[in-house]
């Protein structure tokens, strides 16, 4: 897993014998063990991380007006029992928003969509898990009315 792992060298006189993983990958996900030998004594832990991933299809950057697919995957063993999606406030399921299977679909994305969403995976076992993606939308985020005055000898924007 090098060079994404580290383990602060400093930290370890002082008990800590942590992991960093950055970034972490879908395939990082499972169970970790460590084993740490001091004074004739071996201290053991484990620790199971697990991967929440949200891609988009197709991949930035988005274009206004063009169909995108929001996807939200986990790897938490139980079953999925429900997924929300929040863009600011939750984002009921409409003519512009199709949600299906930890997928959103944005039929006509507009500049207003982009930002942070987040999903929200509640399973079985009442587990709940999230993640947030920052969306980028390229498209006109100008002025409603399309003509602009300026005065003759200054610069227009």
């Amino acid at each position: 897993m090098r060079p994404r792992v580290s383990v602060q060298d400093s930290a370890l006189r002082n008990g800590n014998f942590s992991l960093r993983i950055d970034p972490v990958r879908s395939e990082d996900a499972g169970l970790y063990e460590a084993w740490v030998a001091y004074n004739m004594k071996v201290q053991s832990c484990q620790v199971e991380l697990g991967v929440i991933t949200v891609t988009l299809s197709p991949p930035s950057p988005v274009v206004e007006n063009e169909q995108l697919l929001l996807s939200c995957n986990s790897s938490h063993r139980a079953s999925l029992v429900e997924t929300c999606w929040f863009h600011e406030h939750l984002v009921p399921t409409s003519r512009n928003f199709c949600s299906s299977h930890g997928a959103l679909s944005i039929l006509r994305p507009a500049m207003s969509d982009a930002g942070s969403w987040r999903c929200q995976l509640r399973y079985s076992d009442n587990e709940i898990i999230s993640a947030t993606y920052n969306l980028q939308i390229l498209g006109f985020d100008g002025p409603t009315n399309p003509v602009v005055y300026a005065a003759a000898g200054s610069a227009a924007d």
